[in-house]
């Protein structure tokens, strides 16, 4: 199947779903790499509000090349979900609705996608170039002296992407 979503998303039609379904998602998006993710965990753990409500937002995990004259960003491919797996459960427990990347998650990732109606989509890597034509705009929201892991806002129209992990427990990883 084939959406057209606008992020921030609605758990309802996160719900519909499944592996391999091609999304565009229009809207907001925020970035965020290992550097990004840890920096947010140092503040949650003092106490502190992240630096956006995280309310049914979606985090890509890319980190962006320099934009060219022109652009509000240069190439923007994903990079391995993976090394932020020990920071996503409770970031997903807080209200994260999607995380965009590539490869597979941990379990507990994989639970926690569950447990909070949420969704995984792979964005092709390799593919920076292209992918950096659907963003429209960027910001830095936070962190800038992490210089290309800095926590940005992106807003995006037709992102292409495609669901690795669905709210039902569906993984395009898993081998049968």
């Amino acid at each position: 199947m084939e959406y057209h979503l606008t992020s921030p998303f609605d758990e309802e039609e996160l719900k519909k779903l499944r592996i391999g379904d091609s999304v565009y998602i229009n809207g907001i998006i925020y970035v965020a790499r290992d550097a990004a993710h840890k920096r947010m965990s140092e503040a949650l753990d003092a106490g502190e509000a992240l630096p956006f409500d995280i309310k049914g937002q979606t985090i890509y995990y890319m980190g962006p090349s320099p934009a060219r004259p022109g652009r509000p960003i240069g190439s923007a491919g994903p990079t391995t979900a993976g090394r932020m797996d020990k920071y996503t459960p409770r970031l997903l427990d807080l209200g994260l609705k999607a995380m965009i990347g590539k490869g597979r998650r941990t379990d507990a990732v994989k639970e926690a996608i569950v447990r909070n109606g949420c969704v995984y989509f792979a964005a092709i890597g390799g593919a920076g170039a292209l992918l950096s034509k659907a963003i429209k705009s960027s910001e830095t929201v936070a962190y800038a002296d992490l210089g290309a892991e800095a926590l940005l806002k992106l807003r995006v129209e037709d992102f292409p992407v495609i669901v690795v992990a669905d709210t039902a427990g569906g993984d395009a990883y898993r081998r049968e």
